[in-house]
């Protein structure tokens, strides 16, 4: 059913499913440590059958549309694992080879002692995922697992910016610009 679908349709079916399938209501710690009255579990989304489809094709269409050239996409695990994928997915169905990456927590004390999996990121430019951000954490830490391992990092982009302060944090301290497909805003929360 994705394939079928124009971009506008696409994102709107992605809206929706955001909606349904991942906004959760009520009482939650966040990860950042702060409170909300909703959770926006996102991997309802990243790891569906249908949603994952959607999210590779509307976050490579705002890439593109922003003009942002790379090579593959990731950033720190568990979050951006399925983004990357279902963006390296989308870019392949449209003929385009951009690899997938995954950034560990923390560089690996054993084997080949790598803090970024996949394919190698050095030299090449790359964006760095998340699926959504609360203070920025994640994709900093991302930010600076790719640089450590001599990605070249062109932007940062999530699926939902919950309006919190990353973005402005996330340009500041890593010099890039930061996207995200959908607001809070969007999703109906305030």
């Amino acid at each position: 059913m994705t394939d079928v679908l124009d971009l506008g349709s696409a994102r709107a079916r992605l809206l929706e499913l955001i909606k349904e399938l991942a906004v959760v209501h009520g009482k939650v710690t966040l990860s950042s440590g702060k409170e909300a009255d909703y959770y926006i579990d996102l991997r309802r989304i990243t790891l569906h059958h249908e949603a994952s489809a959607l999210v590779g094709r509307v976050m490579l269409a705002m890439l593109d549309e922003a003009g942002i050239q790379f090579e593959a996409a990731g950033g720190l695990t568990l979050g951006a694992d399925p983004v990357g994928t279902a963006l390296m997915h989308a870019a392949t169905a449209q003929g385009r080879s951009i690899d997938a990456f995954v950034v560990r927590k923390e560089q690996k004390s054993h084997g080949m002692r790598r803090q970024v999996e996949g394919p190698s990121v050095e030299g090449r430019p790359v964006v760095v995922l998340e699926d959504t951000s609360t203070t920025g954490a994640s994709p900093l830490k991302a930010v600076e697992g790719v640089r450590n391992a001599g990605g070249q990092v062109q932007a940062v982009a999530v699926i939902v910016d919950r309006a919190t302060g990353a973005k402005d944090l996330i340009e500041k301290e890593t010099g890039v610009p930061y996207f995200y497909a959908f607001s809070k805003d969007e999703l109906g929360l305030d």
